[in-house]
């Protein structure tokens, strides 16, 4: 929650900036770790959410391991104190260079995503004298009914392993004598608000873990991935995502073998709420039809809304005056700079500090210096 004494502190910052409210993010760990500690669950942090240094120390701190898709990843999650065996790597893309690092780390388990991947990964784990721990992660074809690019588990995505090729992947896996398989891996998508698709998960988990148990496969952990989605329409009156009810639909429709560990990779729900990006009204450009809002912000520094047309809250934090329409824009040289049409603001004025709300996911993380504009800054709600 943004205070009126933060919001004093604003007006003296050059704008725009990301603000992290600490209190809420260690609130929100507070009771996601309270869920899976009482179900006995584990949970790998996604860093592609945002890798931000004190984001990441604070997640650690609370015992999660990191869900990494890229080397670089893997190299900031050992840097940043994770403990190797709690870190997964994911990715249809691993490279030569990366699967090597990521052996030498030492790592939980690869995700590992084709057939030609495991051969690969054997191959350097021969070459390195190490046992390659692996997952295979499926593709289970359902639809998560969220935007086109963030659902990942549909036949048709790129992501994952489908059933049609498990007896290759079965054969492949008794002539790789550098493997250890441990389980299975799946993931259906992001920015998921209808539990009933959690639900039709562990329906479909069962129904393919079967495949692998029936031929003396022993599927030791099921990693459910994350995909548990946020309110970005009214982040104020929800600030804390559905935990107790998603842990409960999982629970109550997952079945777990004796001796069998589940696994999450929670991202967007932990840290989306906690973040904000501040900016200023540069000018309020009266048209004929239409009033536009120019802010300081765009899209280089938090790119979902052009990429992905997604919603955030915007908020005028300095002016009490009566509500009005603006199309609220940015800066950028292009079209698609643009934060959101027939926005409903207190009456803005130039110098007034605006808030994007749940801009803590996928917002820093992804910022870039096109158009050579800098980098946002970020600063904390403890040490302000």
């Amino acid at each position: 929650m943004i205070t009126k004494e933060n919001v004093e502190v604003f007006k003296t910052i050059e704008t725009p900036f990301y603000f992290y409210d600490v209190e809420l993010l260690k609130q929100t760990l507070d009771i996601y770790k309270f869920q899976i500690d009482k179900y006995g669950y584990n949970a790998h942090y996604a860093m592609k959410a945002n890798a931000n240094d004190r984001i990441l120390e604070i997640i650690k701190s609370y015992g999660l391991g990191a869900d990494c898709v890229s080397g670089n990843e893997v190299k900031l999650a050992v840097k940043s104190g994770f403990a190797p065996e709690k870190i997964v790597y994911a990715g249809v893309g691993k490279s030569d260079k990366e699967i090597k690092a990521a052996l030498n780390a030492g790592i939980f388990s690869f995700n590992c995503e084709s057939i030609p991947e495991i051969k690969v990964i054997n191959d350097f784990a021969g070459q390195l004298g190490k046992k390659a721990k692996i997952s295979l992660r499926i593709n289970p074809d359902i639809d998560a009914h969220t935007h086109k690019y963030i659902s990942t588990g549909r036949k048709e995505d790129k992501f994952g392993i489908s059933p049609w090729m498990f007896n290759d992947v079965a054969d492949i896996l008794i002539e790789c004598h550098n493997l250890e398989f441990l389980g299975l891996h799946f993931h259906v998508g992001s920015q998921i608000t209808d539990l009933s698709v959690f639900e039709l998960t562990c329906r479909r988990v069962e129904e393919l873990q079967k495949w692998f148990i029936e031929r003396g496969m022993n599927v030791r952990n099921i990693n459910l991935g994350g995909g548990l989605g946020v309110d970005y329409n009214e982040p104020n009156e929800h600030p804390i995502a559905q935990f107790e009810e998603y842990f409960s639909v999982i629970n109550k429709n997952l079945i777990v073998r004796p001796g069998q560990k589940i696994h999450f990779e929670p991202g967007r729900a932990i840290v989306a709420q906690c973040g904000h990006l501040i900016s200023r009204v540069l000018y309020v450009k009266v048209g004929q039809k239409k009033k536009f809002a120019i802010l300081d912000a765009g899209m280089n520094d938090l790119i979902r809304p052009a990429l992905y047309q997604a919603h955030h809250d915007i908020e005028n934090l300095t002016s009490d005056g009566r509500k009005m329409r603006y199309d609220v824009v940015g800066p950028v040289c292009e079209s698609s700079d643009r934060w959101g049409n027939n926005i409903m603001l207190n009456k803005a004025e130039r110098g007034d500090i605006v808030a994007l709300h749940t801009a803590g996911a996928y917002g820093q993380v992804m910022a870039m210096k096109y158009n050579q504009r800098d980098l946002a800054k970020a600063y904390y709600s403890d040490q302000m």
